[in-house]
């Protein structure tokens, strides 16, 4: 048995690829578009390191072009959710006590394999699926996985190597054991990386876990699935399963081993989460660990000093790629009015400008939004602020479904600063803006510190350094991802730890070291060289006294035996 401590390479972001015209990735992923396209996939479950099938089909299509038909996935009932926490929990001892290097070496190979020969499908599976140009595939769903699984190796190493000190003839040690019991992963449709970690963060520190994409990932989840079991993923480990919340939930958290949840998606079915879970508390073997990242209402706050050019580009990006359906998109800004004539004027130009339409035709720069639902939700707020005397639709106000969830990027301008569109997450191409005095600068940063409930990201624009300082200060409980001069978009694992507060979730940092602590419990072991003998300790020793004070405490010693 090798007794080596073991050291892994740093980690280092991956390389992100530009898929320039004439490069050669371009001509991959072009390739591998055409051919996915073409194939009707046929997606099971898989638990136990099982393929499971049933005769429940669910019907997948890209959103951009909703008739094509690209997919079958295999649903679930109770019945897999109960085998997925059986298989979870029989696989739990082997793996928890498997050594931490053999759990780094699948998870670094599953890098590789994303790296390279993976790098494509994974890519293109987050273009037909989720609708993402080729770019926002790239920084998501090879990049950003890549980095997840590199980094938690690293943060899994440094966290083992974080020990007590040890005094003269003590051996203090602390083990970081993996949760009792099987972690659930509720996972969103809008980023595969994401997807990805949730349950390979527990994972990585030993726990095993029941996996719940949403329905409009699952095709590109099954790809990442294939993956990690290819890098030798032991069976049981990861479960992945396609059922209904409401039905996983019934289950899950109703079973007494049920040790945490690591979760990203809306504000509401986290709290309704949170709530189920206290009401069950007494039936845990333990306090379930409970990790989520919600929602977002998050805000560019531009300072009459801004840079104006950089604003507007902060604006186009940070509201509009990926049709704003990030958690960090840019959903409200506040601008000055000396900058408000620039500022629309080039906002209105760069929109203008945006091609729009499926991803498979890479000049693209927006495409469609999820689904049917968001795609009527979002154009009832749009219907309603052409209707409303507080709004003015200043660019987009436009969608069309007739053949892809299509929605024109939209500027509203609200004149009131409580606006529903400045307070509700729309998750979509939306971006509101309210025009406020120069004079106003410091009650305007109050203005978005009070405005709505969320505090997941926010950016301020200023080339005044004191103006920076007062809204770094002012904005503190703001946003857990605070961004200078820059669109309050983009966190990059190991450099910018994602999370907020408020409703935004438990900002326990995607990304860095404290997320991983929240999946193991720690046990402190305490050796002693020499063990005491005699429970006396030297305070109890009889003093050394002449005199009356002597014999009062010989007298009194008597007098009780």
């Amino acid at each position: 048995m090798s007794n080596a401590i073991f050291n892994v390479a740093p980690a280092i972001n991956e390389p992100v690829l530009n898929y320039a015209p004439g490069s050669p990735e371009r001509e991959e992923i072009k390739a591998t578009l055409k051919k996915m396209r073409a194939e009707l996939r046929d997606i099971p479950m898989y638990i136990g390191g099982k393929e499971i099938r049933t005769k429940k089909i669910g019907k997948m299509s890209p959103p951009h072009d909703h008739k094509h038909h690209i997919a079958n996935y295999h649903q679930g009932d109770k019945s897999h959710i109960q085998l997925a926490i059986k298989s979870a929990l029989a696989a739990q001892k082997e793996w928890a006590s498997l050594s931490w290097e053999h759990r780094a070496s699948i998870f670094l190979k599953a890098a590789d394999l994303l790296a390279g020969p993976y790098r494509a499908a994974i890519n293109a599976a987050t273009m037909i699926g989720q609708s993402k140009n080729v770019y926002q595939a790239e920084i998501d769903a090879a990049c950003e996985m890549i980095d997840f699984l590199r980094f938690n190796v690293q943060y899994m190493r440094e966290i083992y190597n974080q020990q007590p000190i040890s005094s003269k003839g003590v051996y203090n040690r602390v083990e970081h054991r993996p949760l009792e019991g099987f972690v659930f992963a509720l996972t969103p449709f809008n980023f595969t990386a994401i997807s990805g970690n949730l349950p390979t963060a527990p994972a990585m520190m030993g726990n095993t876990v029941v996996w719940k994409p949403a329905n409009t990932q699952i095709y590109s989840a099954s790809i990442l699935m294939q993956v990690f079991m290819e890098a030798g993923l032991p069976p049981g480990v990861i479960n992945l399963v396609y059922v209904s919340g409401p039905l996983a939930g019934e289950v899950i958290f109703n079973h007494p081993g049920f040790a945490g949840i690591h979760f990203t998606g809306s504000t509401g079915v986290f709290q309704e989460v949170w709530k189920t879970i206290g009401n069950n508390i007494h039936k845990y073997k333990s306090y379930p660990r409970i990790v989520g990242e919600t929602g977002g209402k998050d805000f560019i706050m531009a300072h009459p000093t801004a840079d104006v050019q950089a604003l507007i580009t902060a604006l186009s990006r940070g509201a509009f790629e990926y049709q704003g359906q990030k958690c960090s998109a840019a959903s409200r800004a506040y601008i000055p009015a000396s900058l408000w004539p620039a500022v629309k004027k080039g906002l209105i130009k760069d929109i203008e400008s945006f091609k729009i339409g499926p991803t498979e035709d890479l000049s693209n720069f927006i495409n469609a939004v999820i689904d049917e639902k968001a795609f009527d939700k979002l154009a009832s707020y749009i219907d309603n602020a052409k209707k409303d005397k507080n709004a003015e639709i200043i660019v987009g106000g436009t969608y069309n479904k007739s053949k892809g969830y299509f929605i024109s990027p939209t500027v509203i301008r609200a004149k009131d600063p409580k606006y529903v569109t400045m307070c509700e997450e729309l998750f979509g191409p939306v971006l509101t803006i309210y025009v406020y005095e120069d004079a106003k600068f410091s009650k305007t940063l109050d203005l978005v510190d009070s405005t709505g409930v969320y505090a997941l990201t926010g950016s301020i624009f200023s080339r005044d350094r004191y103006a920076i300082d007062l809204a770094t200060k002012k904005l503190v409980n703001a946003a857990g991802n605070f961004y200078i001069n820059d669109k309050c978009t983009g966190a990059v694992v190991g450099q910018q730890p994602f999370g907020g507060g408020r409703a935004s979730g438990t900002n326990d940092k995607a990304g860095s070291m404290l997320n991983l602590l929240r999946w193991v419990s720690q046990r402190t072991i305490k050796e002693t060289f020499v063990p005491a003998t005699d429970y006396r300790y030297p305070f109890l020793n009889p003093e050394k006294t002449n005199g009356l004070a002597g014999k009062v405490a010989t007298g009194l010693k008597s007098k009780v035996h």
